[in-house]
């Protein structure tokens, strides 16, 4: 799988987490802060070898597919 970079958080301080990425296989990649709220996992259905984060809304414009 390639990966190509696509935004940092421009909100986010000093690391610039979480972060998007585009594969060449028509996907996107999601760094973010990992899920561990027991209430939150237990509402969720995460099959084995699946995984969540978490992400502020001001990266959902950047969901976008780039020319």
């Amino acid at each position: 799988m390639e990966l190509q970079f696509v935004a940092k958080d421009p909100g986010s301080e000093p690391s610039g987490s979480p972060t998007l990425y585009r594969t060449d296989r028509g996907f996107w990649v999601v760094q973010g802060w990992v899920v561990n709220d027991p209430d939150a996992l237990a509402a969720m259905d995460i099959p084995a070898g699946e995984s969540c984060v978490e992400i502020p809304d001001r990266l959902v414009p950047y969901f976008q597919l780039q020319p």
